[in-house]
């Protein structure tokens, strides 16, 4: 589900569900969560890399996880961390932080995007937030990042459309920082990592929180609005009739929601 590695001072995990395109289920985003933790505690860790196995990045939210929470669902129990905790963890992450997509990202797979220090993206890859037509709306505080990232428009487009968004149009965006071949991404991503993992962690951490200071208190007031909008949209019409549209394998119909 996950793999760790340590690569000398960097440490590199990869969600591995390929059945599910590396989408989150609770016991994903537990053990992510856990190994975030681990990685900002571990001394002997300079730089942690997140990628994905297969063809997939992360196709976001288990949705058969999350119409299990409708009503008539069976149910999900939470995990002891859950998507909020790993939110938290990556937020607050005090040491660099860099993504290599490798692959299709979706959802929280394209949002987590926003708190990366370093984001590198394989020129096959493709992103989505396909928030709308799942009847929902932004989540792990896009609506915040997002829009400093890519500017007001660009964040408007991306997290409104449901569209695809291609490696060299997020690279114009400006959500990512280098386009590489399928072949050299994750090479050129531990490079680079390797590059930051020689320095003292002491520098980098302080460095970080420098760049990063009174960021926070934007990211955690648009959390809150997101949940709030989420605990409004989550079982309405237009999300049952999204997830399903999924589950039966068909167009979802939003006529007249």
């Amino acid at each position: 589900m996950l793999e760790i590695e340590d690569h000398g001072r960097v440490r590199l995990l990869r969600l591995n569900r390929p059945e599910a395109l590396n989408a989150f289920n609770e016991a994903l985003y537990d053990a992510t969560a856990q190994a975030l933790i681990d990685a900002a505690a571990a001394p002997d860790v300079a730089v942690l890399v997140v990628t994905g196995t297969g063809r997939s990045f992360c196709a976001g939210t288990d949705l058969v996880e999350m119409g299990a929470r409708n009503p008539g669902g069976d149910g999900v129990a939470a995990g002891i961390h859950g998507f909020p905790g790993m939110i938290d963890r990556m937020a607050s992450f005090p040491k660099p932080f860099i993504v290599a997509v490798n692959g299709l990202a979706l959802g929280v797979g394209a949002t987590m995007l926003g708190f990366a220090d370093l984001v590198f993206m394989s020129s096959e890859a493709r992103l989505r937030c396909p928030f709308s037509s799942l009847g929902v709306a932004p989540e792990a505080a896009s609506s915040y990042t997002f829009p400093l990232l890519l500017g007001r428009q660009q964040a408007m487009w991306m997290l409104l459309s449901s569209e695809w968004i291609s490696a060299a149009e997020a690279s114009d965006m400006g959500l990512i920082w280098k386009v590489c071949p399928p072949g050299e991404l994750m090479g050129t991503t531990m490079a680079h990592a390797q590059k930051l993992a020689v320095l003292p962690v002491s520098s980098l951490m302080e460095s970080k929180a420098l760049i990063t200071c009174g960021w926070h208190d934007g990211v955690a007031a648009a959390r809150e609005r997101e949940n709030a909008a989420f605990s409004r949209l989550m079982g309405a019409p237009a999300n049952v009739e999204a997830i399903a549209a999924f589950m039966e394998k068909r167009p979802p119909d939003f006529t007249g929601m």
